[in-house]
């Protein structure tokens, strides 16, 4: 994340260090009684709370649908929300930067979970992200996501002990439903043989999900969509598209299609190889969910409709 970025969050969130004095608000609000209040960072945290919360739970997001948490600015906006929740999560692994960084050096102002925090050190994949050393997107794995349930049952029950029953049946019945995912995934992806199981992609984003099901993972760009492409590294991946015939490309959702589009406009120049760019409608999933009405609105319902387009993309 550039420290660009990183100023107009700070700025923008405020001085909230311990004895700052720049606020007049002590620690975060009373719980008093139905709805929790809770402030999530981006759409994929916060269809967590919602499942495990249901209607105890009133959810705001910081970051809306399709919105690239690696070059987010944070607004105005963004701490009143924080300053009114009860609880906060976020994803934690420096997926958020800087902003991280202040939930963990100001907790006693705001109560923030990460609901990544609990996942061991040796199931992370090695990373240098926004000053962090691991890579963030482990919701591609649908069983270390899992993970995430219960850090927000647990988080729920110990402030609103009255609703621990509910929060459990939900976390229940959820975790039930994404070890459903994960077998219908599996069995979508099996359709693919392994040596067509090559996913190309706008950026390092779906590290996770290779390694869980099967798949050489290649990204344009780096972990974090905040680092800069070069020349050598656009003519590295066109080299690879272009001597190993692969057939298809997949743009994202939360990031632009300029960088693969170049990389394939060279290896049809210069490897005379035709690859499909799989976007539109069929963009994948990666950093946010999509907004209602669409596919991926939710977690399982994104990682359906990633399982399902990359499935129909690199079939024989």
């Amino acid at each position: 994340m550039s420290l660009r970025i990183l100023g107009v969050v700070v700025l923008a969130l405020g001085a909230v260090g311990a004895g700052s004095g720049c606020s007049s608000q002590a620690g975060p609000p009373a719980f008093t009684g139905v709805p929790v209040r809770v402030t999530c960072t981006t759409t994929i945290v916060a269809d967590v709370a919602q499942r495990v919360g249901g209607d105890r739970v009133q959810v705001e997001t910081l970051m809306g649908a399709g919105v690239d948490p690696h070059k987010y600015i944070s607004g105005s906006g963004d701490r009143k929300k924080l300053d009114h929740a009860h609880l906060v999560f976020f994803n934690g692994l420096h997926l958020e930067g800087k902003m991280a960084d202040l939930f963990e050096k100001n907790h006693g102002r705001w109560r923030a979970r990460a609901v990544a925090g609990t996942i061991p050190a040796d199931k992370l994949r090695t990373a240098e992200v926004d000053g962090g050393e691991h890579d963030p997107h482990v919701w591609f794995d649908v069983p270390l996501w899992k993970s995430s349930v219960g850090v927000v049952r647990d988080a729920l029950s110990e402030l609103d002990p009255a609703g621990a029953e509910v929060y459990k049946s939900n976390a229940a019945a959820y975790l039930k439903e994404l070890d459903d995912l994960d077998r219908e995934v599996r069995a979508k992806l099996d359709t693919i043989p392994k040596d067509r199981r090559v996913l190309v992609t706008s950026h390092d984003a779906f590290g996770y999900f290779g390694r869980a099901y099967g798949f050489e993972v290649i990204g344009l760009e780096g972990v974090s969509t905040a680092s800069e492409l070069g020349t050598p590294r656009r003519n590295e991946l066109a080299t690879l598209i272009g001597t190993r015939r692969i057939p298809a490309v997949f743009t994202e959702t939360s990031v632009p299609p300029v960088g693969l589009q170049g990389v394939l406009d060279d290896v049809r120049a210069k490897y005379k190889h035709e690859v499909k760019l799989i976007g539109g409608e069929n963009a994948l999933y990666s950093d946010a969910l999509g907004g209602p009405g669409t596919p991926g609105a939710t977690y399982p319902g994104m990682v359906r409709h990633n399982a399902g387009v990359i499935a129909a993309a690199l079939a024989p």
